[in-house]
């Protein structure tokens, strides 16, 4: 089969995929998970939860869409990384599936009985579905910009050997995760302006702007630490984009400030975490004086920005080893065959744009604010 890209640009082209599947994720489920995250602040009755959750209730589901397309890439397009992240963070990525469960259960089951108690059980089950998944993904990147503990024998096998979910949770790993819950609520309250009407939206306002400095304040601590006190990675040997797939072939080196060294280098990259700041002052701004479709354009603009940051650092790494950094994962290293690639390229160019499409249409005819009255009339609902 003649394959018209050479194996560096499919490479490439796959890291930009990756990204492209992650910012997906954020921004359209990440409303989801921001509205779950604010369900026990922002509506203070039942009504007003009903309201809340009536406002993601006919989107949510289609928005899993991007966390699918993202572990599939992962697992088909680099399958070393699938491997590593699976051991290394098994016990995180099984509390992200147990809480994400708890989401349909508790859309389906919430409303089926009238008693407080029974409601209240599933509204926080529905918080911890928002919350804990927002931090864990969070925590996961910090953990990736500080090396994780593996290593690979001469036969390509991943060996973990790290002590489980106690090393994640280290203090940089906790900021990354505040960084990515407080962007995250910060998004759902802002799509809670739009959504809502009266007493819920004016409390989401609030949010939304308290969440957007929380946000830019936590963003730059991290960068600051990333320069301080975390040692960034660099390949050290000859760079070959259409080499093997042996994460083993090459040397890496550990020093301070490597991670800021591809914004010297490749001086554009520094759009990203400029619109990282830009976005979600901009999302502050616009919350402020009511120019509500632009502020969640600004937030969506600040998530791509902050998710851009952390890949452009770390490229062409994806996953450094801190205890062999030589079998660190890179871009030119961890990826399937060429052909797979290619295969892959043509069936995302076709499936991906289908699911856009459908995200539009379903925007379009479910667009409107969700008032009280409007889930009062229907007290039997599914939501």
């Amino acid at each position: 089969m003649s394959i018209p890209l050479d194996y560096g640009t499919l490479r490439i082209i796959w890291w930009l995929l990756l990204g492209v599947m992650l910012v997906g994720f954020a921004v359209m489920d990440g409303y989801d998970l921001g509205v779950a995250m604010l369900l026990p602040f922002v509506a203070r009755d039942d009504a007003e939860r009903r309201v809340m959750i009536n406002a993601i209730g006919p989107h949510w589901e289609g928005n899993q869409v991007w966390l699918i397309l993202g572990a599939g890439s992962v697992f088909a397009a680099w399958p070393p990384l699938y491997a590593a992240a699976f051991s290394g963070f098994y016990i995180a990525m099984f509390l992200v599936l147990v809480t994400l469960i708890l989401r349909p259960v508790g859309f389906e089951f919430r409303n089926k009985f009238a008693d407080t108690s029974w409601r209240s059980f599933w509204d926080y089950a529905l918080f911890a579905g928002g919350l804990v998944p927002s931090v864990v993904f969070g925590v996961a990147f910090g953990n990736l910009l500080q090396g994780v503990p593996f290593r690979i024998d001469p036969d390509l096998r991943i060996f973990y050997e790290g002590s489980g979910l106690s090393e994640l949770l280290n203090p940089f790993g906790l900021l990354s995760g505040l960084v990515s819950a407080a962007m995250l609520a910060t998004h759902g309250a802002i799509y809670l302006t739009l959504r809502t009407g009266s007493i819920v939206q004016a409390r989401a306002r609030r949010f939304a702007m308290i969440g957007a400095i929380v946000t830019v304040i936590l963003f730059a601590v991290a960068g600051v630490w990333v320069w301080q006190d975390i040692d960034g990675y660099a390949i050290a040997s000859a760079i070959v984009p259409d080499g093997p797939s042996n994460p083993l072939l090459k040397s890496v080196v550990r020093a301070p400030g490597r991670w800021f060294a591809n914004y010297g280098i490749h001086h554009w990259m520094i759009i990203a975490p400029v619109l990282g700041f830009a976005g979600m002052l901009l999302a502050l701004y616009f919350t402020r004086v009511g120019r509500r479709t632009w502020a969640i354009i600004a937030s969506a603009a600040g998530i791509l920005g902050i998710i851009a940051t952390a890949g452009l650092s770390m490229f062409p790494f994806l996953m450094p080893s801190n205890i062999a950094p030589s079998a660190s994962l890179t871009v030119w290293d961890a990826s399937s065959s060429r052909l797979t690639l290619f295969v892959m390229l043509v069936v995302t160019l076709i499936f991906l744009p289908i699911v856009l499409v459908y995200t539009a249409i379903a925007f379009r005819a479910l667009h409107g604010m969700v008032t009280a009255s409007m889930v009062e009339k229907d007290s039997h609902s599914l939501y």
